[in-house]
């Protein structure tokens, strides 16, 4: 009888009338790579799956599953919703605990990523939740190599925010033009480093950016800052996100993105971002080159990337990288990669590879 009554519920949902699921998406990605990494200081020489582990690019493996949608309003205003999570395939955690390990596999492999709720209009989108900040969002893509281990977030340094308390407003486009912002509401809690009640403010972080597209052409310029009391007051000369020794202001970026985007096949774009916080204890200048050309279902692509310290000796570092794509089809693509990274310091080198595919559903 419980198996009946299971059996009619479920069918009594399926069968639920449309408007109750109403432009409901679901979608996801699902990423694996074999990889092999190399490090010049003998910390590990070997291999590795999914960036796990000791491997380049740790955690940088999207395998995300989402669903979004919208209710009409009526008068052109829409209430729209967005879940993500993101699902590790795997988690090579080096032992932290007895249990965690990769014999047994361990169970909290499920995070959020960008979850929020909003208004959308002829006048824009209002969203309040957990989300990309526009900084974030500004350069996204303009990076041929993300979620691999030649992401550019870790080998060049760009600094990517996804924020908890975030409210966010983003514009209709304008002849191309397309203007976004966003603030972190602190609510007495700090960017990793336990409570703090003086993270008060309506906007204890701010990101702001404006995107122009037509076409191929693609640029962007974004600010944003970090203020010091997410940080508890405290950075170190590798910067204000991992941090421990005072300052007494805010951690800043700005970001320059272009880009020519499939044009004839050839995609070229160029990043440049400074990082400081304001005290000048850390002041950072990244740049990266990007180039694919595509032909038939395959994509051949290279990046060249730097990183220079104004107020720190023997801490510069240069990254390149080559790939190979195939689409299998329209959702599944199959990649091989090389990367190298190279640090003025000899000892932090390192270079690898992967194999990889990535779904799309």
């Amino acid at each position: 009888m419980n198996k009946k009554l299971l059996t009619l519920a479920v069918a009594a949902a399926l069968t639920a009338p449309a408007a109750a699921m109403a432009e409901a998406v679901l979608y996801g990605d699902l990423h694996v790579s074999i990889d092999y990494a190399s490090f010049e200081n003998d910390s590990y020489d070997g291999w590795g799956l999914n960036g796990g582990g000791a491997m380049p690019g740790k955690d940088n493996r999207d395998n995300q599953i989402g669903v979004k949608g919208s209710e009409d309003l009526g008068n052109g205003l829409k209430a729209i919703y967005h879940v993500q999570i993101n699902v590790q395939l795997t988690d090579e955690a080096n032992g932290l605990t007895p249990n965690d390990n990769v014999a047994r596999g361990i169970d909290n492999l499920v995070t959020m990523q960008q979850t929020y709720v909003g208004l959308s209009s002829d006048w824009g989108t209002f969203v309040v939740g957990r989300n990309d900040t526009p900084m974030y969002t500004s350069t996204a893509k303009l990076d041929l190599f993300s979620n691999t281990m030649a992401d550019y977030n870790n080998t060049v340094g760009f600094d990517d925010v996804r924020a908890d308390n975030a409210v966010a407003y983003v514009s209709p486009s304008l002849a191309g033009f397309q203007l976004a912002g966003a603030v972190v509401v602190g609510g007495g809690t700090t960017a990793g480093y336990g409570s703090n009640n003086n993270a008060n403010s309506l906007a204890d972080a701010y990101s702001i950016a404006g995107v122009y597209k037509n076409g191929p052409l693609f640029a962007s310029l974004a600010y944003e800052t970090l203020g010091n009391e997410l940080f508890m007051n405290t950075a170190t000369s590798q910067g204000p996100r991992t941090s421990v020794n005072y300052i007494s202001d805010n951690y800043s970026k700005w970001r320059l993105g272009l880009g020519l985007m499939d044009w004839n096949g050839f995609t070229v774009t160029g990043i440049y971002e400074d990082q400081a916080a304001s005290d000048s204890s850390f002041d950072k200048q990244m740049w990266q080159l990007q180039a694919g050309y595509s032909f038939g279902s395959n994509m051949v692509k290279a990046m060249y990337g730097a990183a220079e310290f104004s107020n720190l000796d023997n801490n510069d570092y240069s990254t390149w990288a080559i790939a190979f794509d195939h689409n299998l089809s329209k959702r599944t693509t199959a990649y091989i990669l090389y990367n190298q990274y190279s640090h003025d310091l000899s000892n932090n080198d390192w270079d690898g590879f992967s194999i990889g595919m990535i779904h799309h559903f």
